[in-house]
């Protein structure tokens, strides 16, 4: 696979779950919606344990991703970073927007602070964040960044399958399988880059 095309692949997956927020955070008006448009509804285990999962593991790929801008030398690996930030501040406000059904609906994407982000880390995730803030800027952070990568998108990919394979939610199904989606294409970039830093 073509890196270039792969990365414009990746630029136009981006956008679907940026059309997707304000189709999410709508409900179906009802007699009892509120002067938002949103209905009140709450969230039923399953989906909030998805949603708090996906937000763990995305929030770990986000806090990485935030520091490869910064600190990685390869071009690839800094633009797959950028393209990580975007997509996971943007999964995090529509999941943020569907857990707190008092936020009002937008098409702006509001993306979660260095303190969200941190809150939401594990100890293993903290531990990975203080390896890859302590290791020198160059080649050995690119390979560990990407290697943190690739294995939290696996992680993310188990938690869009384990809702998809029991889900009822129509909603969270959709975000699971644009997620999923998603997901599947960024281990192939991640494998081609982290093939490129081994050359």
């Amino acid at each position: 696979m073509h890196r270039r095309h792969a990365f414009l692949g990746l630029v136009s997956a981006l956008a679907v779950p940026a059309l997707l927020g304000p189709a999410v955070a709508q409900n179906t008006p009802s007699p009892t919606a509120d002067r938002t448009g949103n209905t009140g509804a709450r969230m039923g285990e399953a989906e909030a344990r998805y949603a708090a999962d996906t937000l763990a593991a995305g929030a770990l790929a986000l806090a990485a991703s935030r520091l490869a801008l910064k600190k990685g030398k390869d071009d690839d690996v800094k633009e797959f970073a950028g393209f990580e930030v975007a997509e996971q501040e943007t999964i995090a406000d529509i999941l943020k927007a569907m857990r707190d059904q008092t936020v009002a609906p937008s098409g702006q994407v509001k993306p979660p602070s260095e303190a969200e982000v941190t809150g939401q880390l594990d100890a293993k995730g903290k531990a990975m964040i203080e390896a890859l803030e302590s290791a020198k800027a160059g080649s050995a952070f690119d390979r560990e960044y990407i290697r943190g990568q690739i294995e939290g998108h696996r992680a993310l990919l188990q938690i869009q399958e384990a809702y998809l394979s029991s889900g009822k939610d129509r909603e969270t199904l959709a975000v699971a399988k644009l997620a999923r989606g998603q997901i599947k294409e960024h281990l192939v970039l991640l494998a081609d880059i982290e093939d490129d830093l081994k050359g």
